[in-house]
Order: structure tokens, then C-alpha cells, then sequence
């Protein structure tokens, strides 16, 4: 994937350009003249939105970018082309037309919950002289050289009929590939386009199918395909992936953590699917990293974008999320640590046999964990448990203790050592937080000039693998 983060394509947005306003605050009572919350206005933030945000999306990723859309002679337009400048976006093709307003969205936020939104645009079809200079732009920009067209749709009069088809029929001359992330329920005007991105709601609109399965999935999809005239199309499945209809269905699945905000996923998709196609990517592969691009931005609040450093920082904390991956050998610790500590990461180190995991064992490790953000588990071999313990010892053998530690929450990593200390490891984790049991207290503890600081942790009264074995040994046979 790194291979993208290198890529520079060059990048037409077609679209309805728009301001995206917040004004974030808290709120803490209700307002005496209505049943309203009163919010305390903290912070005000404006950034692109519309087919800016697939901008943003497009520059994020590394793109260069132009851009062709219809702003107002008014504040908002003027705001709106400083602010596409300063990405250093090609606004050779941004037209202004005499009484128009420029679209913004006003969003109050409080305490991370959208609150109301109000807006202040036009929605009428831009004028046949508009259009018509728009052509004309776009048609320099694609002569000078252009990887990809991405049309983004947002129903506020940029993109009418003619223009459209226009703009598809301009780039397919040149052999240029068109990806549309349409609206309404009308698509005629996409037709001939290379592909569309509509969600599973739109496409079920678009065609009359209730996408409710499987079956209604495919019969919605190749519609869409074989009446649009499109070399594919691709449906948005939301947390279920995105499936994609070209020869036959593929379903590219995907998994978002925790979501906080989908604003904004749509233009993420269509970029990355964009940039992917552009740099050389296959579909397939395209679809993948635009599925974990989402995912990065659905996990932030208002319209967001994902840098490549995030986006392989997501995929990697998939593979990360099973406990076989969790098991670390040194070398593939030391990999995962320059990302965690890239990411200001506070990283916790503790050790020990953990023979026969018990109550005392897994609180222990979850005080431990509460240190920091990443907590690491030193394991210590089989070979390393005998000389330290002698030779009845393990109980369990190390792969069988290994998988139950990385099966906890609390632990993120486990990795196996065979030396009688942790010492080289420690050198090679440089841990943040050294953790170790209360009965260090007054003693040296190895490794604690290589951490950042060294904490305690108390041990549960009465819990120790050595009491459940002479316990067991004591217990009668049944």
C-alpha cells in the first residue's frame, strides 16, 4: 500500500463546491424562551465541503488537484476559492455566475452531538452560459493532461444534464476514466460514465429494488450497470463493505471500529477508489483501501479526511485485532512499536511466567494496562520457566500461555523471550511504563533506567500459581 503514498496523480473534481461550517460548543441547560438547548459556543472551524471535501480527500492522499464547479459573487465564494488556493487546487474552472449564493452548511455541535444545521444556497440548474463555460475550462484541463474525473453530485444545479454528459463525453475522447458519486433518483445523466458509487439507499431508490439480500443486491447492482452503460458499478454497503458489478458481484468487505460521524464517507470512498484507479491499482485492491479509508474518517467527527499513514495504521490494527497477531516475534515488535510511537502512543512493559493464568494474574495486568496506551507482555519461555523455577515448571507450555495472555483485553502485545531477565527486550521495547508486582518494592528492578518511569502493582491476596498447584497436589483423586 505504501507504494500509493508515493503516487501524484493528477485529479479533475467536477461538482457542487460548498462551505462546511461549525460552530462546537457544550451545553449545559435549556433555554427559558423555548424548549431549546442553549449551547456555549467554544470554537468556529470552516472547511470544504460537497465535492470540496472529495478535494480535501483528493490532497490528503497526495493528489493534484483541479477542480470544476460554480460559485456566487458573494463572501462565501471568495472564502471558498482562498480556501481551494491554499491545497493548492487548480481553480481554472470555477465560474462565477452573477446571482447565485454559495452553499454553506452551519452545524452547531455540542458535547460531540450535531445539534442543528442550517444552510444558506442556491439549488437551481446553473444557466446554458455557465455550462458552457465550464466546457471549455474542463476541456483545457483534460487536453493538458488528466489521470482521472471524479463527479460529485450534490444536487445543488452544478451538474445538469448537459454538463454532465458533456463532461463524460469530453473524457472518454481522451480515454479518461469518469467515477460519479451520484444523487437523486435519475441517473440518466451519468450514462457512458466508467463507474458510480451509490450507497445501498440511493441505488435502491435509483432503481425501485429493495436491496434486502443478496439477490436484490445483484439484481439492483447489474441494473444499474446495464441501463448506465457502465464498464462497473459499485454499491456502498456501509459497515458490510462495498460490492462491485463488473463481469460478476464482488463483495469487498470492511470493518469500522467505532463510529462516530458517517459525514463525509461517501466523498472519502470515491476519492480513494479515484486515486487508486489513477496511480495503476486494481479495482478489487482500490475498493479495499477506500473500505479502510472510510472506516478512518467514520471514526471522526464532521467531514474528515485519512492520510496514508492512517489508513495503513488501520489496516494494520485489523490483522493486530486477533490473537494469533497479537503474539509478536521481537523483530515484528519492534515494527509495530515505530507505528504505535509515531502515533504518540504511551507504551507500558510488563514480564513474567503467567503459568496457569488466574484472577490475580488478569488484574494485575489490566492496573498495568491503565498506565498507558499499548500494554506489552514480556513472556518468559519454557526453557527460561525451568531454570528460574525448576524443572516440573511450566505447567502450560509456552504457545498455550502465549494465547491465553493475547487473548485478554487488557494486553495488546505478547512476545517471548528466553533469557533469565527482560533486560534486552526491554532495551529493545524502551518502554514508557515499567510495571512490576508490589513485592519490588525497595529492590532494583531490571531494565528501570531504560523506562520512563517504573510503577508497582499490588498483587491479589491469596491468588498465585504456585498455591493452585500445591493446592491440586493436595486434592484427593476423584
Amino acid at each position: 500500500m505504501r507504494k500509493y503514498a508515493a503516487c501524484r496523480p493528477r485529479i479533475l473534481v467536477v461538482g457542487d463546491l460548498m462551505i462546511d461550517h461549525y460552530l462546537w460548543g457544550k451545553t449545559e441547560r435549556i433555554s427559558p424562551e423555548a424548549p431549546v438547548p442553549v449551547v456555549d459556543v467554544r470554537e468556529e472551524s470552516e472547511v470544504l465541503g460537497g465535492a470540496g471535501n472529495v478535494v480535501n480527500n483528493l490532497v490528503a492522499l497526495g493528489a493534484r488537484v483541479e477542480v470544476a464547479s460554480v460559485i456566487g459573487p458573494d463572501a462565501n465564494g471568495i472564502r471558498l476559492k482562498k480556501m481551494l488556493e491554499a491545497l493548492a487546487v487548480g481553480t481554472e474552472a470555477l465560474v462565477t455566475e452573477t446571482g447565485r449564493n454559495t452553499t454553506r452548511k452551519s452545524r452547531v455541535i455540542a458535547s460531540h452531538q450535531q445539534v442543528i444545521r442550517f444552510d444558506s444556497e442556491t439549488r437551481q440548474p446553473i444557466e446554458t452560459a455557465t455550462e458552457a463555460q465550464l466546457l471549455e475550462a474542463i476541456c483545457r484541463i483534460l487536453d493538458r493532461g488528466i489521470d482521472t474525473v471524479l463527479i460529485s453530485d450534490y444536487g445543488k444545479g452544478v451538474l445538469t444534464e448537459a454538463l454532465t454528459q458533456g463532461v463524460i463525453a469530453l473524457a472518454r475522447e481522451r480515454g479518461i476514466r469518469v467515477m460519479v458519486d451520484p444523487k437523486g433518483t435519475d441517473y440518466s445523466k451519468y450514462r457512458g460514465a466508467t463507474a458510480i458509487t451509490p450507497n445501498r439507499k440511493e441505488a435502491s431508490e435509483a432503481t425501485g429494488i429493495a436491496i434486502v439480500d443478496e439477490g436484490s443486491l445483484r439484481e439492483a447492482g447489474f441494473r444499474l450497470k446495464e441501463e448506465l452503460e457502465l464498464e462497473r458499478a459499485i454499491i456502498t454497503l456501509s459497515e458490510e463493505g462495498m460490492a462491485i458489478f463488473g463481469e460478476e458481484m464482488r463483495v469487498i468487505p470492511t470493518v469500522a471500529k467505532e463510529v462516530y460521524d458517517v459525514t463525509g464517507a461517501g466523498d472519502t470512498v470515491i476519492a480513494t477508489l479515484g486515486f487508486v484507479r489513477a496511480c495503476g491499482g486494481e479495482i478489487d485492491e482500490a475498493a479495499r483501501i477506500a473500505n479502510a479509508a472510510a472506516a478512518v474518517v467514520v471514526g471522526k467527527l464532521g467531514s474528515a479526511t485519512a492520510s496514508w499513514d492512517e489508513i495503513i495504521a488501520y489496516e494494520a490494527a485489523l490483522h493486530e485485532s486477533t490473537t494469533e497477531h497479537r503474539i509478536k516475534s521481537r523483530d515484528a515488535l519492534e515494527e509495530t512499536l515505530k507505528r504505535l510511537k509515531a502515533e504518540g502512543k504511551k507504551i507500558v512493559f510488563t514480564n513474567g511466567c503467567f503459568d496457569i493464568l488466574h484472577l490475580g494474574h488478569v488484574k494485575y495486568l489490566e492496573k498495568a494496562k491503565s498506565f498507558g496506551d499499548v500494554l506489552i507482555v514480556g513472556l518468559n519461555s519454557d526453557v527460561s520457566v525451568r531454570r528460574l523455577k525448576g524443572s516440573e515448571r511450566p505447567v502450560n507450555p509456552e504457545e498455550d500461555r502465549a494465547y491465553l495472555l493475547a487473548a485478554l483485553e487488557a494486553v495488546d502485545f505478547v512476545t517471548i523471550f528466553d533469557e533469565d531477565t527482560p533486560l534486552e527486550l526491554i532495551r529493545r521495547v524502551e518502554p514508557d511504563v515499567l510495571v512490576k508486582g508490589g513485592d519490588y518494592a525497595g529492590k532494583e528492578v531490571v531494565g528501570s533506567e531504560i523506562a520512563g518511569e517504573v510503577r508497582l502493582v499490588d498483587f491479589v491476596e491469596g491468588r498465585s500459581t504456585t498455591g493452585i498447584i500445591e493446592k491440586m497436589r493436595k486434592e484427593p483423586e476423584v
